[in-house]
């Protein structure tokens, strides 16, 4: 089709829902990551790096087809089905029930790539998107999760966010309330769609058609409303009178109070309502949201049974935070988190190129970063390029 067409015709583009970083996005990107690389190691973090591909039987091990809908997949020459990685916590599990089975728990490992998803493209959504992220495994007592939570935090506040706010809450309430109601596997699951999406209308249509009583809807419906402080936990401690929901409250308590001892707690609230949008979650779960974005711009969780399926029998629990949505929160709320890494442009007449390029060594041996201008320029001309590409110096050799 190509080989008809005039040059000038053809415009390449790039897949549906991926994009380019340019330069200052770029310079941004790795700013961002470098700081939550350098956070992540001082609190005694390792960093794990998996394939960007994996077989489709792997990523569906402990979390069913939750994600095979999204997954980008293909065949290798083998005709096994492959996917590149919808998300990082099933290749961790892996890796750890694999490449880290009898070392001493917990393990505490980080994360900093790309996931893809295939979803409608939109700010701060895209179908390769990247992704930083810490698991605590092998550990299932409430200070794992406490510390997670904690260095969500700091890791917000590492990039360069200074309004944000992270929803607490627990799969185990709302479970515990539907196992009392009795209601179906395919109720619950319909139940807990309509709580992700936050859609009060199609949770109301559900709950008139499940046949539970009126006060059993009454509480259901209820559930997305249920976010504040402690006192708020105090309220939905008298709403109910199974032991499940009652446990999964007094957790909440227990990682609170660790989360007042982090000096942390002033940027947590609990959210009942928030249960997460992947099956494997199995105790607390947090997002965290921003000024300008209508999303989380982080989230996680504990994941207790999923590494049992890799044959590893240890509680888990981790995050991730959206690089992308961190990006478009810092521009959208006036944040410049890019320092000027651009030191010294050094430009040269005709006759002093070798006397330029050691200057330039010179400039660099002492930590300057320096761009050496590749032709002959006048003085005026290398100031004109010290300025267009952004150098807070000028050199110029003559």
């Amino acid at each position: 089709m190509f080989l008809f067409m005039k040059q000038h015709e053809f415009v390449p583009q790039v897949p549906y829902g991926t994009r380019d970083f340019l330069p200052r996005e770029a310079s941004q990107k790795r700013a961002v990551e470098g700081a939550l690389a350098q956070l992540f190691a001082n609190w005694g973090y390792d960093e794990v790096v998996t394939p960007t591909i994996e077989y489709l039987e792997t990523m569906t091990v402990g979390v069913g087809n939750d994600l095979d809908q999204h997954m980008f997949k293909f065949f290798d020459k083998n005709n096994r089905i492959l996917a590149l990685r919808p998300d990082m916590t099933t290749p961790m599990a892996r890796v750890a029930a694999t490449r880290f089975k009898g070392s001493p728990s917990p393990m505490k490992l980080f994360y900093i790539t790309n996931v893809f998803r295939y979803e409608q493209a939109q700010a701060g959504r895209q179908c390769e998107f990247y992704q930083a992220g810490v698991e605590i495994m092998g550990a299932s007592e409430p200070a794992a999760d406490a510390e997670v939570i904690a260095l969500a935090v700091e890791s917000m506040l590492k990039s360069g966010l200074q309004k944000f706010q992270i929803g607490l809450g627990q799969v185990d309430f709302i479970n515990g309330i539907m196992e009392q109601s009795e209601l179906s596997l395919v109720q619950r699951q319909q139940i807990k769609h309509a709580m992700v999406t936050r859609d009060l209308v199609g949770l109301g249509e559900i709950l008139v058609k499940s046949g539970l009583s009126q006060s059993d809807q009454t509480l259901l419906k209820h559930i997305p409303l249920l976010h504040g402080r402690e006192d708020m936990l105090k309220q939905a401690y008298s709403m109910v009178t199974n032991d499940k929901s009652r446990r999964a409250l007094d957790n909440l308590a227990n990682i609170y109070h660790l989360l007042e001892n982090y000096g942390v707690s002033k940027y947590v609230d609990f959210d009942l309502g928030i249960i997460r949008d992947f099956e494997y979650y199995t105790g607390m779960v947090f997002e965290g949201y921003t000024a300008g974005l209508g999303f989380p711009i982080c989230g996680g969780g504990r994941y207790d049974t999923m590494l049992n399926s890799f044959g590893m029998n240890c509680g888990a629990t981790g995050f991730a935070l959206g690089i992308e949505r961190v990006l478009l929160a810092l521009e959208r709320q006036g944040i410049d988190g890019t320092q000027n890494c651009k030191g010294v442009y050094i430009g040269w007449n005709k006759e002093n190129l070798v006397k330029a390029i050691k200057q330039a060594d010179t400039l660099r041996d002492s930590g300057c970063s320096v761009e050496l201008a590749v032709i002959p320029e006048s003085s005026a001309q290398a100031k004109e390029s010290q300025k267009r590409k952004g150098y807070a110096k000028l050199v110029y050799v003559e």
